[in-house]
């Protein structure tokens, strides 16, 4: 965490930045849902980087409460990114692309752990115009659910689901990175060049998307914040709202993306109008919400995460299960998402575990998670059956092994 610190004066932004950069080589900015997770693990470290994480992070909240992806304070690195990252550079050092709302859940953690409560004032408001922003620009007409207009707004980016949205279904296993990349030139380069992020994208009928991670992360979100509201004093009516918004995520959730065969949540390609079935880590989210009923989540966790045959594997969780034909444990065609297990979904799910009362599965989860960073450091992410590091190096999130270490005392094991 310490090698991958950056600080200094953004002469673009015009502002000052403290913050934690993924990886060095790989990822040198500044990212939404990465830097909500360094926050977390920086509280095991140095609660003062913590609270200046989640300060930077925010600073690049637009006046209409937009919050980028990616935050580019680095004057020199901006074109390395353009060129990198098949990205819209949006006033000279923000992207144009929204990622998994995670910011919520990374504040409230920062509070309860601090107590800060100037510090929670100077992060609040924007967080709750961030999530605001989300419900004016990004819900569905259709659905209630919130809309992503690329992959890489999910986080997930070369997840196989959205393989055939993307025409690259019948790729080759070694051009699928090649195939993707090409795919999302393509796609950028149908949205117009002056595009803001209050373009209306869905009207291109390109790629409109309900993803469940993503609504799942959100709804999740607002409870934070509804929380939070509450304990920073702001009216009834604030907190009652985000609840309520909340509960209606999941009901939406319940309603278009249940799949009561399976036994799991499946994303919705509004372009076509059709759940895609492809099974991956992101249909056991929801297990994340309380106001799932058990029946859904008991599936979730018994049908499929716990399936040895799917996900439950030597180091789980692979991020997409081993029945699928698009399943690559061991990195071999170089597009993430498509086999690995990753700490960031396992530190959700592992408290969406708990939560459930699956508690001796989420120690083992645990547990298994520590053993594969030990055997090949914080890396992007490791081969479910071998544990072998894959894609960048000194990966910030990884950092998050602390937090589980941390929930399931396991200190003297490690």
């Amino acid at each position: 965490m310490e090698r991958n610190h950056r600080s200094g004066h953004s002469t673009g932004a015009g502002l000052p930045y403290d913050c934690t950069c993924p990886s060095p080589e790989t990822y040198p900015f500044q990212w939404a849902w990465d830097s909500s997770y360094h926050a977390i693990s920086l509280l095991h470290l140095d609660t003062r980087r913590a609270r200046a994480e989640i300060s930077s992070l925010v600073s690049a909240v637009t006046p209409t409460g937009f919050l980028p992806h990616m935050v580019l304070w680095q004057d020199d690195l901006r074109a390395q990114a353009t060129a990198e990252f098949r990205i819209d550079l949006w006033e000279g050092w923000r992207s144009v692309t929204i990622a998994p709302p995670v910011l919520a859940r990374a504040v409230e953690r920062v509070f309860e752990a601090t107590g800060d409560t100037d510090w929670l004032a100077e992060v609040l408001p924007p967080a709750l115009a961030f999530f605001s922003w989300l419900a004016e620009h990004r819900t569905s007409p259709q659905t209630g659910l919130l809309e992503i207009y690329q992959p890489d707004e999910s986080g997930l980016d070369m997840s196989p689901k959205y393989d055939r949205a993307l025409g690259i279904h019948a790729s080759a296993p070694g051009r699928i990175a090649d195939d993707w990349h090409q795919a999302m030139r393509g796609l950028i380069g149908s949205y117009a060049h002056e595009r803001t992020p209050e373009s209306r994208l869905r009207e291109h009928r390109t790629f409109v998307w309900n993803d469940v991670l993503v609504n799942s992360i959100y709804a999740d979100g607002l409870l934070s914040l509804s929380r939070l509201a509450r304990v920073a004093g702001l009216p009834g009516e604030t907190s009652q709202a985000l609840s309520a918004r909340s509960q209606a995520i999941t009901d939406a959730l319940l309603r278009h993306c249940w799949d009561d065969e399976a036994g799991a949540f499946f994303d919705l390609d509004l372009v076509t109008g059709k759940r895609v079935d492809v099974l991956t880590a992101s249909a056991l989210f929801p297990i994340i919400l309380e106001s799932v009923p058990d029946y859904h989540a008991e599936r979730l966790i018994k049908e499929h995460l716990l399936n040895e045959r799917e996900f439950w594997h030597r180091y789980p969780i692979s991020s997409v299960a081993a029945t699928e034909p698009s399943f690559d444990p061991d990195f071999s065609t170089r597009a993430i998402f498509r086999g690995s297990s990753w700490l960031n979904l396992n530190w959700y799910l592992h408290g969406g575990l708990r939560a459930r009362g699956h508690e001796a599965a989420a120690t083992t989860l645990a547990q298994r998670t520590v053993e594969f960073v030990a055997h090949a450091g914080t890396r992007e992410c490791y081969g479910p059956y071998d544990a072998a590091g894959h894609g960048a190096r000194s990966f910030g999130w990884s950092s998050l092994v602390l937090d589980l270490i941390h929930a399931e005392n396991l200190w003297e094991q490690t």
